[in-house]
């Protein structure tokens, strides 16, 4: 077998690879000596095939395996020799084609673009400000009236009132589209919280002012991705009666205001309130303190990248934001899309810090543990209630969702380690600085 290099240049590596014929009558050899102990053939006893026999039955079927276990292994040898790392899975292809033929040596083509050297990071030059904030009074004060906002209860108005936005009325109704009833468009004592949207757009607006034993007809047109293809985009008239007229009562913050959330009292769930803040603080300052140290890591560290795995990037980047921009294209059914220079830059500081992350992990033997991919599971696992044991049976099956699961982890443990060795000083600030902050990385 020969290996001879026929492309040297930059990042980019190609060779020619010679497996002759010899070698391939000797690895179907090889792989009938394995499989002959197993094989019953008429006449003779198991595993007392003749080889030869077994070659002119089997033979060209496994000359195939043959040629992909023997090019496999020359790869595996030159990788091992010269330490290259391809960026993307290596291109093979045959010289001849189609048109070889047993008795032939095979030739094929391998080109890649291998990993370029990546500088050591030095974590000391790396200064960092992290951000601290403490729950203040008036932010549990304030979470506590939300809580209990969502805990309020509904009385009814004084006789003859007008219904107000915010108020829930209870209603009969029945909905039609050109004077025929449709199916599902009826309901009795429904009781509906004006300004909720819980119904399509323009329907509850029509019964603010309502009181109690009036008959509202609505006028509304369903929008036109509506999820029922028939009534997508028809106009519809919905007769309301009005049966009641109920205000919004707050709940009373109190202890038994805490039990209903989990809490012993009072003091106990406006402790576990502050806790949660602080909880969601810490991560809104580590997001801010990552953008920071990933600024730095880019400023830092130069290095020549894999041009495919930056196009590849740069198409996936303009591929994402053309779908969230055109919302109602779910599919691929599209043109081509082509990046521009801002998603290439951005696609080369990804694919920078990606490879930079990575080797600094790798060095530092930074490893996902078992029971840390466990619990990135079962946090995606709670996005499909019901179906969890399903869920859990689809990633255990499929390499990419685990490796999706895993980056993230592994990004994070990589930060981590490298914070660690950065100088850091805190910073306490208020809620607001904290804010700013988390809004000036959307506008980066």
């Amino acid at each position: 077998m020969q290996v001879t290099e026929t492309l040297n240049e930059g990042l980019k590596r190609a060779y020619t690879i010679t497996v002759t014929a010899a070698e391939l009558d000797a690895k179907v050899q090889e792989k009938l000596v394995e499989a002959q102990p197993e094989i019953e053939m008429k006449g003779f006893r198991k595993g007392k095939v003749p080889l030869a026999i077994l070659k002119k039955q089997f033979g060209q079927r496994l000359l195939g395996d043959a040629m992909q276990d023997a090019i496999d292994g020359a790869m595996k040898d030159h990788f091992d020799k010269t330490g290259d790392r391809p960026a993307l899975q290596p291109e093979v292809k045959m010289v001849d084609g189609e048109t070889w033929a047993e008795g032939k040596d095979v030739v094929v083509e391998m080109s890649y673009e291998a990993l370029p050297p990546i500088p050591d990071v030095d974590a000391g030059k790396i200064v960092l400000e992290k951000l601290v904030v403490k729950a203040a009074d008036a932010d549990v004060e304030e979470a506590l009236k939300n809580l209990a906002a969502t805990a309020q209860s509904f009385e009814d108005r004084k006789k003859g009132a007008k219904a107000k936005d915010g108020d829930q009325i209870v209603i009969d109704f029945k909905g039609s589209v050109d004077g025929e009833l449709f199916e599902g468009g009826s309901a009795e004592d429904y009781p509906l919280v004006l300004g909720s949207k819980s119904f399509i757009p323009g329907f509850e607006d029509q019964l603010v002012g309502a009181k109690v034993g009036d008959e509202v007809s609505v006028n509304v047109t369903f929008p036109a991705e509506y999820g029922a293809a028939h009534l997508a985009g028809k106009a519809a008239v919905f007769a309301c009666t009005v049966k009641a007229v109920k205000e919004p009562k707050a709940a009373e913050i109190d202890d038994e205001l805490a039990k209903k959330f989990g809490a012993e009292d009072l003091a106990a769930l406006k402790g576990q309130i502050a806790e949660r803040l602080e909880a969601e603080y810490k991560g809104a300052s580590r997001a801010v303190l990552k953008r920071a140290l990933l600024d730095q890591l880019d400023a830092q560290v130069k290095f020549d990248l894999p041009a495919r795995l930056v196009e590849a990037e740069a198409s996936q980047i303009a591929h994402q934001l053309w779908h969230e921009e055109n919302p109602h294209e779910h599919g691929h059914n599209h043109g081509n899309i082509e990046p521009t220079d801002e998603h290439k830059t951005l696609a080369e500081r990804r694919v920078r810090l990606g490879l930079l992350l990575a080797e600094v992990g790798r060095k530092a033997e930074v490893t996902v543990t078992d029971a840390e991919m466990t619990q990135a599971v079962l946090a995606q696992a709670r996005n499909y209630p019901g179906q969890e044991r399903a869920y859990f049976e689809f990633v255990q099956k499929n390499q990419q969702v685990q490796q999706q699961l895993r980056a993230p982890i592994f990004e994070d443990k990589v930060v981590d380690h490298i914070v660690a060795g950065a100088m850091v000083t805190e910073k306490e600030v208020a809620k607001d600085e904290l804010q700013k902050a988390i809004e000036a990385l959307d506008e980066m």
